[in-house]
């Protein structure tokens, strides 16, 4: 008891000595500007700001389709090495969907994202149509060598 008394008469010689006056009080703390309580719901966003959502759409190769109704398709991307600064190819296998089983292994398909179909699956796999390509095709003109067969 006399520790708490001696601490009590040591902070009464110490308070009317003490240089700070926001120690005891005699200045007014500045009050804080009020803070909104915070809402359940979030504002939306105005029209002229633009949101950024994840992928998609994208297109990648058939790699397994032995199971009912689900392709496992490779898409490729590009991505820079983080050291390096090079462009690498990632690799990445998603699980598809495909209800009417009409893709077989090395079918190019588009995967669309819908809503999770199992704990894997939450994309859908559609036909990608072949692409017009002028790799093979000659320029109509006859070669040298098919001249002199």
């Amino acid at each position: 008891m006399s520790l708490t008394s001696s601490f009590l008469q040591l902070s009464s010689i110490l308070k009317p000595h003490h240089p700070s006056q926001f120690l005891h009080g005699s200045l007014p703390i500045p009050s804080l500007p009020k803070i909104p309580p915070f809402s359940s719901s979030p504002a939306p966003p105005p029209h002229s700001v633009l949101t950024v959502r994840a992928m998609k759409v994208t297109q990648g190769l058939v790699v397994c389709a032995s199971s009912d109704k689900t392709v496992s398709v490779e898409v490729v991307r590009l991505a820079p090495h983080p050291k390096y600064k090079r462009r690498v190819r990632k690799k990445k296998k998603y699980q598809a969907h495909d209800p009417d089983n009409q893709f077989k292994v090395g079918d190019y398909v588009q995967l669309e994202k819908s809503r999770p179909i199992s704990k894997t699956k939450t994309f859908i796999a559609i036909p990608v149509p072949p692409r017009n390509s002028t790799r093979g095709v000659g320029l109509g003109l006859p070669l040298q060598s098919s001249e002199q067969g």
